[in-house]
């Protein structure tokens, strides 16, 4: 089919996201609704995707298995979240937003650039001519992208089973893939959008490897911006002065999946070069009994070191 705007589909795919999310924006706006929020920017991925392979037309595999790919994480992401909010009522992040219009509109615009970076691999991948057999780098990808959402998918169902479970109210999540990671389903997402950018890798040339953008500002942004930073916060103020939890913090790494045994015993040096311990993650515990804290850590990592 005819080229739509430009060759690699790059600014049809800005013109899309931004009238989907500012569609969104309105609407929420207008009806002060905001359970809608994910469910719009999950989508938009699976519209991008979609829309860049019929547009082009050739439905090469590689541009065939990415797009599904992406519209299998899309679509399960969307209807997780959807469910949960409508379950949950409120989405608190827009409690000081839904009276500012500006504030409101800065994070609707900041979707559409985060589902437009994002998106930048499959939407290359999409416009591309190019159709090399299938590759070491394919299969490494599919196999990432599998691990990741797997992770992602537990993770999800897992917290949400505990937090609805009456027992478990006031309580932080700590079992599953959540006794491994504190947050398993930001690893699984972060994995799973590195592996499709590596099976994009056999069709890229030249300036085409900017994609590799995309990835690297998913992994900044939940790194330092929107996800763990905010979400460390919340439960050191909920749950800072509770031993146990410091425990959990001190023995649990923040992303990358690792024994408690194993991560416990790492100096902090190594935490925070190779597995992202930024001392900012705990800017927020209270010092309110916290030398008691540190001697129960350190009996804890005794009671590691033994067993």
């Amino acid at each position: 089919m005819a080229t739509v705007l430009d060759s690699h589909f790059l600014a049809l795919t800005a013109i899309v996201t931004l009238g989907y999310q500012m569609l969104f924006f309105i609407i929420t706006a207008l009806l002060k609704f905001d359970k809608v929020t994910d469910f719009a920017g999950s989508t938009n991925f699976v519209i991008i995707a979609v829309l860049t392979l019929i547009i082009k037309g050739s439905w090469h595999f590689r541009q065939v298995v990415l797009t599904s790919l992406v519209v299998i994480w899309g679509l399960r992401l969307a209807i997780f979240l959807l469910m949960r909010i409508l379950q949950w009522g409120e989405d608190r992040r827009f409690d000081e937003m839904r009276s500012n219009l500006g504030k409101l509109a800065v994070f609707w615009i900041l979707q559409a650039v985060w589902v437009w970076t994002v998106t930048l691999p499959v939407t290359v991948v999409n416009a591309s001519d190019r159709n090399p057999s299938v590759q070491a780098e394919d299969i490494i990808g599919w196999i990432m992208w599998s691990v990741g959402i797997s992770f992602e998918a537990a993770a999800d169902q897992q917290k949400l089973s505990f937090k609805n479970s009456p027992q478990n109210r006031g309580k932080w999540c700590n079992v599953g893939v959540w006794k491994y990671s504190r947050h398993p389903n930001y690893f699984g997402e972060i994995f799973l959008w590195w592996g499709i950018f590596v099976a994009s890798t056999p069709i890229l040339e030249g300036a085409e490897w900017l994609v590799i953008l995309g990835p690297i500002f998913l992994t900044l942004l939940l790194l330092f911006v929107s996800g763990l930073p905010l979400l460390e916060e919340s439960a050191d103020k909920k749950f800072g002065n509770v031993a146990e939890y410091r425990i959990y913090k001190e023995t649990t790494s923040p992303l990358i999946p690792l024994p408690q045994s194993v991560y416990g015993n790492l100096p902090l040096w190594f935490k925070a070069i190779f597995l992202f311990e930024f001392p900012f993650y705990s800017r927020s515990l209270p010092q309110e009994g916290l030398n008691w804290c540190r001697m129960r850590q350190e009996e804890t990592k005794d009671e590691l070191k033994m067993g």
